[in-house]
């Protein structure tokens, strides 16, 4: 029955799926490079005099760092779409369960489908793994932080490393995102899966306001120590704000939204239903806000050091290791704007009857793209006002140390850069599936929903 049911859902949410896959993907791209670079520059063929001058750029440790960073946000990027695909069954589980359905069926079937999105996805990771970091060596070799005469090798230990972590992954993900409500009695699942689930757990609520206290408390720590370790700090203080903001998105993101659309609601009767469905279903958007607040906080945070630096200085810093921070950087700011565009686009897929039941009433094509957009809009300022309170907290005791001054420098185009590549992901995650959803008829729409 679990195999049926898995085949079922894949037919059946597509969307959901592909935005799985298309995580997976990602995920196995940068493990597998990360991999493939820390048995190339560890390679028993590589001269002594390479290794040494290796280890004294920390070569090693800087791939170790990134294999290992990389598959805790496999964890988080799968996590998060697997969570949402599953939220989109939730009326199939109802009524399974509501006909004799065991939770461990439910349970079971989860994990499949995560399974079988994320093997294919992880195998052509592995491919584009080895071209990826063929780059990545390459720049490493010209910024001097690799010696020119160590030769580039591909290492097969990337492919299990890549199916291990997909598979492991998202079977685990899978499990975790049906748990709770495939123990549900089938008259609650029912309800929920009707109505939603408002309320939040029993620990998220007091976990999400610890690390938010935690955050504040080792920032205000931080302030009194000395620029390095303040400096050593800040990536704690960074992960309580983000870890804090993920368990606590829906109340967070409640009062943000009504904030930025306040500024936005204005602007004609588009714009006011757009913040009217945010701000009605913050929990629903929550899960796309949260993955760009992380974009935003994390890009922001690491560029802010440097920019600030330079500002200060006339220097950000050596150029090799400036260089391979800002490649971190944008891995992991890849990673969580994947998890972002993936949810938005789930959740713009799932209101394709919404969408429909808007045009039977009257609403034509281009006033539902324009809903779509300034909802994107609100959904980007949303996580640009959480995302920059998360950066500046996390700043302060760094720059103040450092600088004597709390404030961070950013150029303007720089700044405007950071705010329209948020904004612009919004608006292609929100309008692809919208633009794909009107080319049917509402009517159609409709029956087949």
């Amino acid at each position: 029955m679990s195999s049926g049911l898995a085949r079922a859902a894949l037919r059946g949410h597509r969307p959901a799926f592909a935005g799985t896959a298309v995580a997976t993907l990602f995920a196995a791209t940068v493990v597998g490079a990360s991999t493939t670079m820390l048995a190339a520059t560890g390679a028993d063929r590589v001269p002594a005099s390479a290794r040494r001058a290796m280890a004294a750029h920390h070569v090693g440790d800087m791939a170790v760092v990134l294999l290992l960073g990389s598959v805790y946000l496999s964890v988080f990027v799968v996590a998060s779409t697997m969570g949402t695909a599953v939220t989109q069954q939730h009326r199939e589980f109802a009524m399974l369960r509501a006909i004799g359905a065991r939770p461990w069926q439910i349970r079971r079937a989860t994990a499949a489908q995560a399974v079988a999105a994320s093997v294919p996805s992880a195998l052509a990771g592995c491919v584009l793994g080895a071209v990826l970091a063929r780059a990545w060596f390459g720049g490493m070799v010209g910024h001097g932080l690799v010696p020119p005469g160590v030769p580039f090798r591909f290492s097969w230990v990337a492919l299990p490393v890549c199916l291990g972590v997909a598979v492991v992954t998202s079977a685990v993900a899978g499990l975790l995102a049906a748990s709770r409500f495939a123990a549900l009695r089938p008259a609650r699942a029912l309800d929920e899966a009707a109505a939603g689930r408002r309320e939040l757990g029993l620990l998220r609520l007091p976990l999400g306001l610890a690390a938010l206290a935690g955050g504040v408390l080792v920032s205000r720590l931080l302030a009194g120590q000395g620029a390095d370790r303040a400096s050593q700090g800040a990536f704690l203080v960074l992960l309580l704000f983000c870890v804090g903001t993920g368990l606590l998105g829906p109340r967070l993101v409640g009062p943000a939204a009504w904030l930025v659309s306040r500024l936005i609601g204005r602007f004609g009767s588009a714009a006011e239903l757009a913040m009217r469905n945010v701000t009605s279903q913050s929990r629903r958007f929550s899960a796309a806000v949260v993955p760009l607040v992380l974009v935003v906080a994390f890009g922001t945070t690491k560029i802010a050091l440097h920019t600030t630096a330079a500002h200060r200085t006339g220097s950000a810093g050596p150029a090799g290791a400036v260089w391979l921070d800002y490649v971190g950087t944008g891995l992991y700011a890849g990673f969580a704007a994947i998890a972002a565009g993936n949810t938005l686009a789930m959740i713009t897929a799932e209101r394709r009857r919404d969408l429909a039941l808007l045009r039977l009433v009257g609403s034509r094509p281009r006033q539902v793209r324009a809903m779509a957009a300034w909802e994107a809009a609100v959904v980007a300022g949303t996580a640009l006002v959480l995302g920059t309170a998360i950066a500046l907290c996390t700043l302060a005791p760094m720059l103040r140390q450092a600088f004597g001054d709390p404030l961070p420098y950013v150029p303007g185009p720089t700044a405007a850069a950071i705010a329209g590549g948020t904004l612009l992901l919004a608006l292609l995650a929100t309008g692809l599936p919208v633009h794909l959803g009107l080319r049917r008829r509402a009517t159609e729409t409709l029956a087949a929903a």
